[in-house]
C-alpha cells in the first residue's frame, strides 16, 4: 500500500492489536464483497431474506430491543474547552473520554473480523467532498455504509490523494446499554462509538461525520454542514432551481424532498428532482452564491408513515435492493409497517406473532436503507462535482398557530434569526403531551458539533461573504383552525408554496411586508384546483401579541449561550420586537 497511506495503515494495526481482532478485512465496496457479507449474515441470522418475488435482494435486520434509536444522552462532544461544545452538547474532556473508550475497546473484537471501510461523503471527484474511514466489527454496518456513502476502492484512492481523513472507530461490543457511548473529538476529526449497532450510532459517516464533525470542519474551512434536504424544482420552461430546507422530525422533510407536484402542475410541465433528503453541505462559490452537495449516497429513512398517500416516490424504491431494520412482516414475508396499507402483519419487529396488545407491529423508529439512485425523482446532479446553486433556504416547523404558511426573511441576518428560533410543537402520538414548544435551531439541536452561539456567528460570517445569498423563508404546513383541523392540505400541494418562494427569488411574486417578514399578497399563492379552498387569511395571519411572546421565548433560548450569541442576532431580535410593538 502507498506510503501516503502510512498513517491509515498504522492506525488500523494499532486498533487491530488493541481490540485483538481475529482478522482484518479491507473493504473495496464491490458487489462480490457485498454478496459474501450478506450470505454470511443470512447464515448467522443477522439478516433474513424477504419475499424474493415481491422484494428481490431485500433483507430484514432485527436489532436488539434495547438498541433501536440514537442515544443522545450518551453522545458526547469532547473538546479541551467545554465552552467550545456549548450547552447544546453533552461534554466530556478528551483525555477522560479516550481513557474510557480505550478500556471499552480493549479486546472487544476477539473472535471477530475487523472491517476497514474507506468512504467519501459527497461525489468522489468533488472538491466539496470529505473522506473518512470507519473501522467496525459489524458486517451490517459495512453493507449499510455501501448504500449510504461512496464506499470502497475509489474512496481509498481519494484518501490516498488527499492525505487526510476522519477517523471513525466502532464496535457493537456486547450491545449493553450500560456500556454504550458515542464520542466525537472535533479537534482531532475523529469519532468513537461503542455498544450499539443501530444506524444513527453505528453508521459513522451519517450524523456523526456528516453533521457533528463536518459542522466543526465547516466552521474552520468557511462553509456550512446542515441538516437539510436539497430539492430541484423544474418549471414548464425547463429551468431548474434548487431549494435547501431544514425541518425537525415529523415535519415532512423526506416527503418534501421527494414531492410529486399536483396533477395540474404536472400537466403544465412542472417537475421535482430529489438531490438529498437529510444532509446538505453548503459552500460559498466564486459567483457569490451558495453551492450544495448531498454528502450521502442513500436514504436511511423512517418506515412508519411512508405510504402511497404520504410519499409514493419513497415507496416505489423499496421493492428491490433495500435493507429493512425492525419492521414487521406479512404472512408471505413482505416488509410491513404502520401507514403502509390495511394488511395485518404476521410477525412484529421482534419476530413475535403479531398481537396489537403488545404495541405497534413495526418499531416506531424502524428504518429502510436504500441507494438514492433507486428514487424515481433522483437527479443525476447529485453526482455533480460542483454541486448545485441554492436559490432558497426553508426553515420549517410544526405550529398549530403563530407561524404563517410562509414568511420571507427581510435579509440574511433576519433569516438566521428565523433559523435560530426554529421550533415545533409536540404531538400526543410522539410524547403524550400536546403543544409543548421545543426549540430546534436550524433542526441541528442533536447534531451541531460545537457551541450554538459560535454556530450562529458562523452563519452570519458566511452570509457576509455572499454577494448573491439565497433568500430565506420560514414555512409551516401545520396551522390548524378553531376545530383543530389542518387548514393547508400539505403534501403535493406544498408545491404551490414553493412556486411562490421561487418567484420571490426572481423578484416576480407579490409580497406584503409585515413586522415579522414578508407574506404573500392576496391571491399570490395559486389555489386553483384544490378540492377545498383553504382560509388563506387564517393561514397568513400574524398576531402581534403572540409574536411578541414568541420573541421573548426566543430571547430566553438565546440567553443559554451567553456572550457567544452574536450581537447582530440580538439586534435583529430587538428590531423585530420594536416593529411588532409599533404594529400592535
Amino acid at each position: 500500500m502507498s506510503s501516503k497511506l502510512t498513517a491509515l495503515n498504522e492506525w488500523v494495526d494499532q486498533v487491530a492489536t488493541h481490540t485483538r481482532a481475529s482478522q482484518v478485512s479491507w473493504c473495496d465496496g464491490s458487489a462480490a464483497e457485498n454478496e459474501r457479507l450478506i450470505a454470511a449474515m443470512l447464515e448467522s441470522g443477522d439478516l433474513e431474506k424477504l419475499n424474493p418475488d415481491t422484494h428481490p435482494d431485500c433483507y430484514l435486520h432485527r436489532s436488539d430491543p434495547d438498541d433501536v434509536a440514537r442515544v443522545e444522552h450518551l453522545t458526547f462532544v469532547c473538546t479541551e474547552d467545554p465552552d467550545q461544545a456549548g450547552p447544546n452538547n453533552n461534554w466530556m474532556a478528551p483525555a477522560e473520554a479516550h481513557a474510557l473508550m480505550k478500556g471499552l475497546f480493549a479486546g472487544c473484537m476477539e473472535g471477530r473480523t475487523l472491517y476497514v471501510v474507506p468512504y467519501c461523503m459527497g461525489p468522489v471527484d468533488s472538491p466539496l467532498s470529505r473522506c473518512g474511514v470507519e473501522i467496525t466489527d459489524s458486517p451490517y454496518v459495512v453493507v449499510n455504509m455501501r448504500l449510504m456513502t461512496r464506499m470502497g476502492a475509489d474512496a481509498l484512492a481519494r484518501i490516498e490523494n488527499d492525505g487526510h481523513f476522519v477517523k471513525g472507530l466502532h464496535s457493537t461490543g456486547e450491545l449493553d446499554p450500560d456500556r454504550r457511548y458515542i464520542m466525537h473529538f472535533p479537534e482531532e476529526l475523529s469519532i468513537q462509538s461503542f455498544g450499539s449497532g443501530y444506524g444513527g450510532n453505528a453508521l459513522l459517516g451519517k450524523k456523526c461525520h456528516a453533521l457533528r464533525i463536518a459542522s466543526y470542519q465547516a466552521r474552520t474551512e468557511g462553509w456550512l454542514a446542515e441538516h437539510m434536504l436539497i430539492v430541484g424544482i423544474e418549471n414548464p420552461q425547463g429551468e431548474v432551481r434548487y431549494v435547501a430546507g431544514a425541518f425537525p422530525s415529523a415535519c415532512g422533510k423526506t416527503n418534501l424532498a421527494m414531492l410529486i407536484p399536483p396533477a395540474a402542475y404536472r400537466e403544465a410541465g412542472w417537475k421535482v428532482w430529489t438531490v438529498g433528503d437529510d444532509i446538505c453541505w453548503l459552500h460559498p462559490g466564486e459567483d457569490g452564491r451558495l453551492w450544495a452537495i448531498n454528502p450521502e449516497a442513500g436514504f436511511f429513512g423512517v418506515a412508519p408513515g411512508t405510504g402511497n398517500k404520504t410519499n409514493p416516490n419513497a415507496l416505489a424504491m423499496l421493492d428491490c435492493e433495500a435493507i429493512f431494520t425492525n419492521v414487521a412482516v406479512t404472512e408471505d414475508n413482505q416488509p410491513w409497517w404502520e401507514g403502509l396499507d390495511d394488511r395485518v402483519p404476521a410477525k412484529d419487529w421482534r419476530g413475535r406473532d403479531f398481537d396489537p396488545r403488545q404495541g405497534p407491529a413495526a418499531h416506531p423508529n424502524s428504518r429502510f436503507t436504500v441507494s438514492i439512485k433507486r428514487c424515481p425523482s433522483y437527479s443525476e446532479v447529485a453526482e455533480s462535482a460542483s454541486g448545485v446553486p441554492i436559490d432558497a433556504i426553508l426553515f420549517g416547523g410544526r405550529r398549530a398557530g403563530l407561524a404563517p404558511l410562509v414568511l420571507e426573511a427581510r435579509d440574511w441576518r433576519h433569516g438566521v434569526l428565523l433559523g435560530a428560533g426554529m421550533a415545533s410543537e409536540t404531538t400526543a402520538a410522539a410524547t403524550g403531551a400536546v403543544g409543548v414548544v421545543r426549540r430546534d435551531p436550524m433542526a441541528m439541536k442533536p447534531f451541531c458539533g460545537y457551541n450554538f452561539g459560535d454556530y450562529w456567528a458562523h452563519w452570519l460570517e458566511v452570509g457576509s461573504k455572499l454577494s448573491h445569498p439565497p433568500k430565506i423563508f420560514q414555512v409551516n404546513w401545520f396551522r390548524r383552525d378553531a376545530d383543530g383541523r389542518f387548514i393547508w392540505p400539505g403534501f403535493s400541494d406544498n408545491m404551490r408554496v414553493l412556486e411562490w418562494v421561487l418567484d420571490r427569488c426572481l423578484g416576480q411574486a407579490q409580497v406584503r411586508e409585515t413586522a415579522v417578514g414578508g407574506l404573500p399578497e392576496d391571491g399570490a399563492i395559486n389555489t386553483d384546483g384544490l378540492e377545498q379552498h383553504p382560509d388563506m387569511e387564517a393561514l397568513l395571519e400574524v398576531e402581534p401579541s403572540a409574536w411578541l411572546a414568541e420573541l421573548d421565548d426566543i430571547a430566553a433560548h438565546l440567553e443559554q449561550f451567553g456572550g457567544r450569541v452574536p450581537g447582530e442576532l440580538r439586534q435583529e431580535l430587538d428590531r423585530v420586537a420594536t416593529r411588532l410593538g409599533e404594529a400592535g
